[in-house]
């Protein structure tokens, strides 16, 4: 029976997982990372990324009884920008997906007639969370760097590059480059505009593909063989969208780990997606995936942890209890839940948390159970955006950190009204990767085979109806506050710009 290896680098830590064909997991590592914040700057050290690859590998290797592993793949956050030197070495720390040093970037790609003909092809935004907005800040901002910039990367491509020497990314990363996946190229018109030479943005190639085997330095940093194939897969929130085995219209997937990632399946191509949300084809069967990722999901609970629980034995099983304990709507607290701005579908990245409503009375619990329902409202925006381009949404299939708090869960199916379905495998990233590589290879003749071994349905919850109605009063005031206080965002950047200089702060990974 063969086996494959994901390694899923993730916001705060790398996942090491091993896999047999039959779905069965046979042994999995994961070692933390840092996350470095500087205002508008979020970081992390590629160089890092490896060392602690090999480390992560080999523990697994070990826990698995050094079994040979036939397949490599690698997954991890897109949009998020390495740059490398001829020798693949990164020249400077990665900008993650959530750094908005691009503002600037981003609006003139947005104002330029070329970015709109490729917008209309593509779908793709002109945020700082893209890619080419990101390059270009490093073009205008690190001259020294891009001088000596051989490639562009994102982080799984860094990492699949360090394996077997080769540049490639996959079809679907490279959307985040505003490739054409119809006409197979990249906006070379768009590129030449702004400067931005397309001989630096790797090869791309069918998510499946066999890349290549490891080398013999990576196989001494990690303990593989030089037999092991390196299948692309590809980046995580579409991983996990595999990996979530939606196999109909209809039925969405809610993956939230350190971001939500909320994504559904469409028969046909949506005509009027709009900008909130993105549309790109399946990796099969003419199918569409509709939706977008945020910034914040499970981050929101971990930051929870940090503010009130950080002293407590078993701080995630209080936090429940207290929110439990708290009243539906906790008690007129309301929190917006953008601690980084956000995403899709509001792409605004001035946006910031509040707590809103606070009294006297009021205490963690309160507070904690508003954090709590901030989740579900984030589904219900998701759901919103994605039905108004023409797509109905039932049922959810959930999984990711936020699953294993049981109450999240039901509060997730009291305000979206959808029924849930928590999914067994939280890590449907790491399994999505693993189908996508072994259906690329053929050990599965489809998508819907693979799902049938790794994706299994583990409890469904269905929602409480009297709830879901007083949730949609909490919504709609949910909704306002976030609209009456947004151009109060944008005069509190301009001030806290003036005000404030640029304090690093390390992200603990809790």
């Amino acid at each position: 029976m063969k086996t494959i290896l994901v390694l899923n680098m993730g916001m705060k830590s790398i996942r090491s997982i091993i896999f047999d064909t039959t779905g069965s997991k046979l042994a999995s590592s994961f070692i933390p990372i840092e996350t470095s914040l500087r205002g508008e700057t979020v970081t992390q050290l590629p160089s890092e990324w490896w060392e602690k690859a090999g480390i992560v590998i080999r523990e697994t290797l070990a826990d698995a009884g050094n079994i040979h592993i036939d397949y490599l793949t690698v997954t991890s956050s897109s949009s998020c920008l390495v740059c490398v030197d001829e020798n693949g070495e990164a020249l400077m720390p990665c900008m993650m997906v959530s750094d908005k040093r691009a503002r600037e970037e981003s609006s003139f790609i947005g104002s330029l007639d070329a970015f709109a003909e490729v917008k209309a092809r593509t779908g793709g935004n002109a945020s700082p969370s893209f890619m080419l907005p990101k390059a270009l800040w490093v073009k205008f901002h690190e001259k020294e760097i891009y001088h000596k910039t051989y490639k562009l990367l994102a982080p799984n491509d860094y990492l699949a590059a360090k394996f077997t020497g080769r540049y490639v990314t996959d079809y679907i990363n490279a959307h985040k480059w505003y490739y054409d996946v119809q006409k197979k190229q990249y906006p070379s018109q768009l590129l030449q505009e702004i400067g931005i030479s397309e001989q630096l943005l790797p090869e791309v190639v069918t998510p499946g593909t066999k890349i290549g085997t490891i080398t013999e330095s990576a196989a001494r940093h990690t303990g593989l063989s030089m037999e092991t194939s390196v299948i692309l897969s590809t980046y995580d929130a579409i991983c996990s969208f595999v990996g979530s085995g939606v196999v109909r219209e209809g039925t969405a997937s809610d993956v939230s780990g350190t971001v939500t990632v909320f994504r559904a399946a469409s028969e046909k191509k949506l005509d009027h997606i709009g900008s909130r949300i993105q549309q790109q084809p399946y990796y099969e069967g003419g199918f569409h995936i509709i939706g977008g990722s945020n910034n914040m999901g499970g981050g929101l609970i971990e930051w929870v942890k940090q503010c009130y629980y950080q002293n407590e034995t078993l701080p995630y099983e209080l936090m429940e209890k207290d929110a439990g304990e708290a009243s539906l709507g906790g008690g007129g607290v309301i929190f917006l839940p953008y601690l980084l701005g956000e995403r899709a579908p509001l792409w605004d990245s001035d946006a910031r948390g509040v707590f809103f409503g606070l009294e006297r009375m009021h205490t963690r619990k309160e507070m904690t159970r508003a954090v709590f329902e901030s989740t579900g409202f984030i589904d219900l925006d998701m759901i919103a955006a994605i039905e108004e381009a023409g797509l109905k949404i039932d049922t959810i299939r959930l999984s990711g950190g936020l699953a294993r708090i049981n109450l999240i869960s039901q509060i997730k199916a009291d305000i979206t009204g959808r029924q849930i379905q928590v999914l067994s495998e939280f890590e449907t990233t790491a399994t999505g990767a693993a189908m996508m590589a072994l259906y690329g290879q053929e050990v599965y003749s489809s998508l819907y085979e693979a799902a049938e071994h790794f994706v299994k349905v583990r409890m469904v919850i269905n929602p409480d109806r009297r709830n879901h109605e007083k949730y949609k009063e909490l919504y709609y005031l949910y909704k306002e506050t976030y609209h009456t206080l947004k151009p109060l965002f944008v005069k509190r950047m301009a001030i806290t710009d003036r005000l404030y200089s640029q304090k690093r702060i390390r992200i603990e990974n809790l």
